[in-house]
């Protein structure tokens, strides 16, 4: 017992605990895996808006909005510190385990979110700095401090949050919102809730334990898997979309078709599934359509098949 007493503030002082953290500790409090996601899809925003868009300006715009996302991940993490706390999926974050103080965790984003939006201000310009704001405010102060703790559409509403990049993409080129951004913010928009309840149906009982009302905690598992085919019937001919307003060439709406296609598919198999396999393949490939979805955008674009 004694040496225990004795060897773990060492441990502590090593890894940071008590000096403010180590680097990594910070890194994960930006969600880094949703970060990617979000660049992923801002860059294509970027890259698809009409007009053009000098490269050192581009690139700021682009790190402005993943340092803006990073700083909505921190923030988040600050005030769910209680549920993160007990659900298996994020017990060992930062805050949580204590190797960060939650002050730390707030400070941290605080600094970024202010940071972010006026360094796009000053470089990009006012439209695309203050869509990033709102975008910023929306994830903290909507989904996480509003939505996600008392209505199972927490994710339907608050998924908005993540479906705003492509738009902060688009605006720092145009400098303003128009057809071909909103259509890309409806897609991700629509994808989100199937892409959520997939990974919450076999996460429910994490979420029944942080008193998060998930819509498999509420309405229970069958509705959800109905949501799930509900929303994939909406989404598959919505991905094809920018086909049919000639933002992208048939070519293009093919891919379009045959992923929403696979999607309603995976759909289908959660609904006939009794057990979680079907789930965890729907979670897994949803994001992988989202991925395909926006690059085969880019593709179409970068060969002109539109034109």
């Amino acid at each position: 017992m004694n040496k225990q007493s004795t060897e773990l503030p060492m441990a502590n002082t090593a890894h940071g605990f008590a000096g403010g953290g180590e680097v990594a500790d910070y890194i994960a409090l930006l969600k880094p895996r949703v970060m990617s996601l979000v660049v992923f899809t801002a860059l294509a925003g970027l890259y698809l808006a009409p007009g053009s868009i000098h490269p050192v300006i581009a690139l700021v715009a682009v790190l402005c909005i993943a340092v803006g996302a990073g700083a909505s991940g921190a923030i988040n993490m600050w005030y769910d510190r209680d549920i993160d706390a007990v659900m298996s999926r994020t017990c060992n974050r930062p805050v949580p385990t204590g190797r960060l103080d939650p002050g730390q965790a707030l400070g941290f984003g605080v600094v970024l979110a202010v940071g972010s939006v006026l360094l796009m201000g000053l470089v990009v310009n006012v439209a695309a700095a203050a869509l990033l704001a709102f975008t910023i405010g929306f994830y903290v102060f909507i989904y996480t401090m509003w939505l996600k703790r008392r209505t199972p559409q927490n994710i339907v509403i608050g998924g908005a949050a993540g479906a705003f990049p492509p738009m902060v993409g688009w605006a720092a080129v145009t400098g303003d919102m128009s057809i071909g951004s909103i259509v890309l913010f409806a897609i991700i928009f629509i994808w989100t809730p199937p892409h959520f309840w997939a990974l919450s149906l076999y996460r429910r009982g994490d979420y029944e334990k942080a008193g998060v009302p998930m819509l498999p905690v509420v309405a229970g598992v069958a509705e959800t898997k109905r949501q799930i085919l509900l929303y994939t019937l909406v989404l598959a001919p919505l991905g094809a979309v920018p086909a049919m307003i000639g933002m992208a060439s048939w070519y293009f709406g093919a891919i379009a078709a045959s992923l929403g296609i696979v999607f309603i598919g995976m759909a289908v198999g959660i609904l006939r599934d009794t057990g979680e396999v079907y789930a965890r393949r729907t979670f897994t490939f949803s994001l992988l359509y989202l991925a395909l979805l926006f690059a085969a955008l880019m593709v179409d674009r970068a060969l002109g098949l539109a034109g």
